[in-house]
């Protein structure tokens, strides 16, 4: 065997992507909470996993189905043939590899099947890989809110991907 077959067979297998389960609650409210200041209970998670406008996409690290735990999920809600980004959460210890844009692709392939034209959502103007790849994902800004975050001194840039 080859070193670099040895390697691929001890890595760390890719993350998937699976819709939310109402199981999933507890283990995505503690990464909402990790992310932000304001977290949202067990509770919540539930009811917009539950709800059918909702639409959750959740990525998983783990060998096998019993043991793939959430690193991170995309929350949506549409109305008529148009949607908004909830939130997006992914495990501080798995930024920066590729999980945000692998979510985002599944969520943007999900809701295009769901015959969405556009996909909203507001980001922190100071969050630089945020945007980065929202642009790369062809997001673009459509407004501001002003004194939006951080205690009403960073503005939240409103952005549009069209996905017809």
């Amino acid at each position: 065997m080859k070193f670099f077959d040895l390697m691929r067979l001890f890595a760390a297998p890719r993350p998937i992507c699976e819709p939310g389960r109402v199981a999933d609650a507890d283990d995505l409210a503690a990464l909402h909470a990790h992310a932000f200041r304001h977290g949202w209970p067990s509770t919540e998670m539930e009811a917009l996993i539950s709800d059918p406008t909702v639409t959750t996409v959740v990525a998983r690290e783990g060998r096998t189905p019993f043991t793939r735990r959430p690193i991170g999920f995309v929350m949506t809600r549409a109305a008529a043939d148009e949607a908004e980004v909830l939130t997006v959460v992914v495990s501080p210890a798995r930024r920066g590899r590729g999980v945000g844009r692998l979510m985002m692709d599944e969520t943007i392939r999900r809701l295009y099947f769901m015959r969405i034209a556009s996909l909203f959502l507001e980001v922190d103007e100071n969050n630089d890989s945020a945007l980065t790849l929202y642009r790369r994902l062809g997001f673009r800004e459509v407004g501001r809110r002003a004194n939006y975050y951080a205690g009403g001194t960073a503005n939240a840039l409103v952005m549009r991907a069209d996905l017809k």
